[in-house]
């Protein structure tokens, strides 16, 4: 099985707009993916974290990444394809209520040498 990091976007108003039974369908997904092992959080305010050549480190409040959407959460998922991670995420409350999922396939880092 491959992991992937998924990354929810949406905000207030799409959800509310969304059917509440389409919601319901995708909590209880979501639901579902967490008994199968799936780590999924909702997004909490992000700090930004450099420490330039090792020198200093620096943190400074709020996002570097920037999107149309709000992030809402985040989810490590793992499936045999990229199609199936898809196919998973298709399902969750941001993908059905007007927002957006990034699926980041996550390779395994070399072993220092």
């Amino acid at each position: 099985m491959a992991t992937f990091v998924t990354i929810g976007y949406g905000d207030r108003d799409g959800y509310d707009r969304t059917d509440a039974a389409v919601r319901d369908e995708a909590h209880a997904h979501d639901a579902r993916m967490a008994e199968a092992g799936a780590v999924m959080g909702i997004a909490g305010s992000p700090v930004q974290v450099r420490n330039h050549d090792g020198a200093r480190t620096t943190v400074e409040g709020g996002s570097f990444m920037s999107s149309a959407l709000p992030v809402a959460g985040f989810g490590i998922i793992e499936a045999a394809t990229l199609e199936e991670a898809v196919d998973l995420v298709s399902k969750t409350p941001c993908a059905v209520a007007q927002g957006v999922v990034e699926v980041w396939p996550l390779r395994e880092a070399p072993a220092p040498r």
